[in-house]
């Protein structure tokens, strides 16, 4: 199966966003089956283009996380601070309807690009603003990242150890977690609207915001008199024997047997049955956590893995990236995929988490080169060679 017919074939989408969030966002919409166009400017390229490592060779070689993270789309190179640039994007709004930006409020706006004015040319658009701390607010115009969008959500004060503090989490948790995905899911809720009511929208993600929903089980307690989540104070966050355990070898088992039909397979299989009746009992968290990983750490994960082979006791390894992308799960799962560079290369990728009818896409066109599609894309919309070439010329597009 190709991404061109999954089940969102038929949705056009311009994508102005660069970096993480918005282009995550598209990516996924483009593995879906959207067609996607990046209009990208031709003087301040996506930082992500130059992010090593790189694929392929010689003049062919690209970044790899550009080669994912942007795959299956068009791209279009567009100076946007030129007046002819805006009279394109109305052209191009006559068959792409949704947009998808990532600048701080009111820049789109003082390029003559902003919903109230595009909305002119196409009532129905869906306009999708991603940003870190939303339209409005005392924090509108502020520079962040997912490092100060997760501290300020709160999430941050409760995700780490008591004794050393917050910890930075492997991925980006506020951009992809919070801005993504939730961008998803708002632009399909309004193409759902739109197809019932005809009605457009403007969609404000804010990445803090999305982080802070992300509080869920923690946030409803405190929200409700309970107390404030804290380090290890949490049934999830290490405040029980819920945790990563290091093994003799150095290897970490993570344990997750909260329930009592669990707990009870877990503490016999490490040999202690009897200490199940501990998690009755008045003691300390603490003390319990000690004795388990006393336990764990006199054995290699080898032969913690052999004991809960055929236990249902929700005991799993720490992989490390290339033990899970090489696992039998993921394999079956289907969760790499191999793609073709320009200069014939192949390339391996992590494919969509989306299975329809039993089928993902089995093929990706890797991350385009910037402005790769510019003349393709103006010859659509009914231009001449020669009035490519003047804008060419003046640097309006590349």
């Amino acid at each position: 199966m190709l991404p061109e017919s999954g089940p969102l074939a038929g949705l056009r989408i311009l994508d102005f966003s660069t970096l993480l969030p918005g282009p995550y966002a598209t990516m996924l919409l483009a593995d879906m089956g959207a067609d996607v166009l990046r209009i990208e400017s031709p003087q301040r390229p996506d930082m992500l283009r130059a992010l090593p490592p790189y694929v392929g060779s010689g003049s062919g070689a690209v970044s790899a996380a550009h080669a994912t993270i942007n795959r299956n789309k068009r791209s279009l190179a567009l100076n946007l601070k030129d007046p002819r640039a805006g009279d394109l994007v109305r052209r191009l709004l006559a068959e792409y309807d949704i947009i998808v930006e990532q600048f701080r409020p009111g820049v789109m706006d003082k390029l003559g690009l902003g919903y109230e004015t595009l909305r002119e040319t196409r009532p129905d658009i869906i306009y999708c603003s991603i940003t870190g701390y939303g339209q409005n607010g005392p924090l509108q115009q502020r520079a962040g990242h997912d490092i100060n969008y997760l501290a300020l959500s709160g999430l941050a004060s409760y995700s780490g150890r008591a004794g050393s503090g917050p910890s930075l989490s492997g991925t980006q948790v506020a951009d992809i977690a919070g801005g993504s995905h939730h961008a998803v899911m708002g632009i399909l809720a309004a193409v759902y609207q739109r197809h019932a009511s005809g009605k457009g929208s403007h969609l404000d993600i804010s990445m803090t915001d999305c982080a802070f929903a992300l509080n869920a089980i923690s946030g409803a307690n405190a929200l409700a008199g309970g107390d404030l989540p804290g380090l290890e104070h949490e049934l999830l966050n290490g405040g029980s024997y819920y945790d990563y355990y290091r093994t003799a070898d150095g290897r970490y088992l993570s344990v997750g047997s909260l329930e009592p039909e669990f707990a009870m397979h877990f503490f016999a299989g490490i040999g202690k049955p009897q200490w199940a009746e501990r998690l009755t009992n008045d003691e300390p968290p603490g003390m319990l956590k000690a004795d388990i990983a006393a336990v764990i750490a006199s054995r290699p994960l080898e032969t913690w893995l052999h004991i809960f082979a055929k236990e249902d006791a929700c005991i799993e390894p720490v992989l490390n990236f290339a033990e899970a992308a090489e696992s039998a799960l993921l394999r079956q799962r289907q969760m790499l995929c191999n793609t073709e560079l320009t200069g014939g290369e192949s390339v391996q990728q992590i494919n969509t988490p989306f299975v329809f009818d039993r089928q993902k896409p089995d093929h990706h066109r890797p991350g385009a080169g910037l402005g790769e599609h510019s003349r393709e894309v103006l010859a659509e919309l009914g231009l001449e060679e020669s009035e490519i070439e003047v804008l060419q010329a003046a640097q309006v597009i590349a």
